[in-house]
């Protein structure tokens, strides 16, 4: 397999020395970058005859307050968090920005990224690519990490870690007591009025991207998929599940509202069929 060539130029790296060959270690990063400080605690100044241990959890109440009240000051305080500046002056060579660039380009990624389109964004050999996933990957297994990285489906993304899935399915199930967000309730208005329908139909009616908030409604049990589109492509259709049905208290979608009742004059939402 032949390596693209590598691009000219690599955006974000101030200063990088020629490309190292593929194998070539890292520098060290440099000092580390600034934490906030923890905040003094200062000791109860009780009743020094009084030579009584406090009472059970008190330790731990004044600990929490002190917690408490730091993590408030911190949150008030531009200083307590390194400025973006900090980071442009963290010394990298030109693996360390490549390192860097991929796991960005990974953590936003919401499906599996092959090597090779890897390669051509951060403007590196396949080769040096291919070696920092794997040992990315491994990193992030004998550390422990919360996320682990894996090559699945022709390409590389991260997930999280399976030993987090306690943690993981709590804060999801927590997460399903919140209220949805407008942009949650456009789009799964869209999906009952109009299903089976496609993310792109959707995204198309409501003028941005929604993979976000498909992911926010199918966790939360209100849509699923249905089926797949004929047409090109065979894109995925959605629709609305028995537990959307529960939460609006319908027997089924016959009773939802006339969607006609709630659109602004001159728009009609069947125009949604016509889109591609």
């Amino acid at each position: 397999m032949t390596d693209p060539p590598p691009s000219s130029t690599s955006a974000g790296r101030p200063g990088s020395p020629p490309s190292p060959g593929p194998g070539h270690p890292a520098e060290p990063a440099g000092p580390g970058l600034p934490t906030a400080a923890e905040a003094p605690m200062e000791e109860p100044q009780g009743d020094p005859d009084a030579g009584a241990a406090p009472g059970p959890g008190g330790a731990d109440r004044r600990e929490e307050a002190a917690t408490g009240s730091a993590a408030q000051e911190l949150e008030g305080d531009p200083t307590a968090w390194p400025p973006d500046e900090a980071f442009d002056a963290v010394d990298l060579d030109d693996r360390g920005w490549t390192r860097r660039d991929l796991e960005a380009i990974l953590l936003v990624a919401d499906q599996p990224v092959p090597a090779p389109v890897l390669a051509e964004i951060v403007g590196s050999r396949l080769s040096e690519v291919e070696e920092l996933l794997v040992d990315l990957a491994g990193e992030y297994a004998r550390d422990g990490r919360g996320f682990v990285l894996r090559a699945i489906a022709g390409g590389w993304r991260l997930y999280t870690n399976p030993g987090a899935r306690t943690a993981v399915d709590a804060y999801l199930r927590a997460g399903q007591q919140s209220r949805l967000t407008r942009a949650a309730l456009e789009t799964l208005a869209v999906i009952a009025y109009r299903q089976p329908v496609t993310r792109f139909q959707v995204s198309a009616v409501r003028g941005v991207n929604v993979d976000g908030v498909f992911r926010t409604l199918a966790a939360r049990g209100l849509i699923q998929e249905v089926g797949t589109d004929p047409g090109p492509g065979q894109a995925t259709l959605y629709g609305t599940t028995p537990a959307f049905l529960e939460q609006l208290g319908l027997d089924d979608l016959d009773q939802l509202p006339p969607i006609k009742d709630y659109l602004p004059e001159g728009v009609d939402l069947l125009d949604l069929q016509d889109q591609p």
